[in-house]
């Protein structure tokens, strides 16, 4: 899959034996091993898709190995300017000779040649093994790994490739699918003593929202939050669990001494005593004799 965003940042190794061409950011390609496809792009739109064929010995950048490097590499050199679809090349000279797709027998390069540099540490040998976009006779082996390190295409396909793509172009060679989205990588080149720093598929970010904060310019106030462990949860847990215990059995004691019956509340209360009448004064006892008052008395 492409590169995810902020990183592709890598040491070129040394390149004292040639020199490097800047990078142009306005074509990029990018290679499927697992699909067997180039896609060409312009500005981030897909502008062509080509099947090819990378190498039957697997991926790699290791010297004396016959394998097709990952990562980011640009476009070198171009060799072939308006030769015949078909030409042979032998050590990046024409022999004169030319061929037909799938000629019985013969493996040459063929038509053009796209010679690659790496941008990475991961592919840092790529130039000097000769790792190119060619084309080549054995067309009907296109689509599936069969090429001895190299990018190989059909010789009309390659011819096509060849003239839209400009010296410096990024190449990006990924093992995994193609992405059904496709964007521009954003590489950027910083020489500093054979330095070269790519980054690329940086998504655009939105610009900031104001709020009240931001125009107020109030800096932000650091977290006081704690950190709290386990145990301290479980704690906090019984705690409560007890605290809603007590609380429910309060409430049922208030709900019971609600519920009593009238009669029940009588007997709580201080019993009333009725007030008695005096005694009424007859008009015998007034008649009474004083005398018989004092005895009785």
């Amino acid at each position: 899959m492409l590169r995810p965003v902020a990183a592709v940042l890598t040491v070129l190794s040394a390149m004292s034996a040639f020199a490097a061409a800047p990078l142009d950011t306005s074509s990029e390609l990018i290679i499927s091993v697992r699909d067997q496809k180039l896609v060409l792009l312009r500005n981030g739109s897909k502008v062509a898709t080509y099947p090819i064929s990378t190498s039957m010995f697997g991926l790699g950048d290791a010297r004396g190995r016959m394998t097709t490097p990952l990562g980011y590499l640009a476009v070198e050199k171009k060799i072939g300017d308006n030769v015949p679809v078909g030409a042979v090349f032998h050590k990046r000279r024409l022999t004169g000779e030319i061929l037909q797709p799938n000629t019985p027998g013969r493996d040459p390069i063929t038509t053009r040649i796209i010679w690659l540099r790496g941008l990475e540490a991961q592919n840092a040998h790529a130039y000097q093994r000769c790792i190119y976009i060619h084309g080549t006779p054995e067309e009907k082996k296109i689509g599936t790994p069969a090429s001895y390190g190299c990018i190989r295409m059909k010789s009309k396909d390659v011819a096509e490739l060849y003239d839209q793509v400009p010296l410096g172009a990024l190449v990006q060679i990924i093992p995994d699918r193609l992405p059904k989205k496709m964007e521009k990588a954003k590489p950027r080149q910083e020489m500093s003593g054979g330095v070269v720093a790519v980054a690329a598929n940086v998504p655009p970010q939105s610009p900031p929202q104001k709020t009240v904060t931001t125009v107020a310019n109030v800096a932000p106030q650091p977290s006081s939050e704690k950190t709290v462990t386990v145990e301290e949860m479980r704690t906090a847990g019984s705690l409560a669990g007890a605290r809603q215990k007590a609380k429910l059995a309060s409430n049922t004691t208030v709900e019971k001494v609600a519920r009593r019956s009238p009669r029940q509340k009588t007997v709580a209360k201080v019993a009333k005593v009725t007030p008695q009448p005096p005694p009424q004064i007859t008009a015998d006892m007034l008649a009474m004799p004083p005398s018989s008052s004092l005895k009785h008395f």
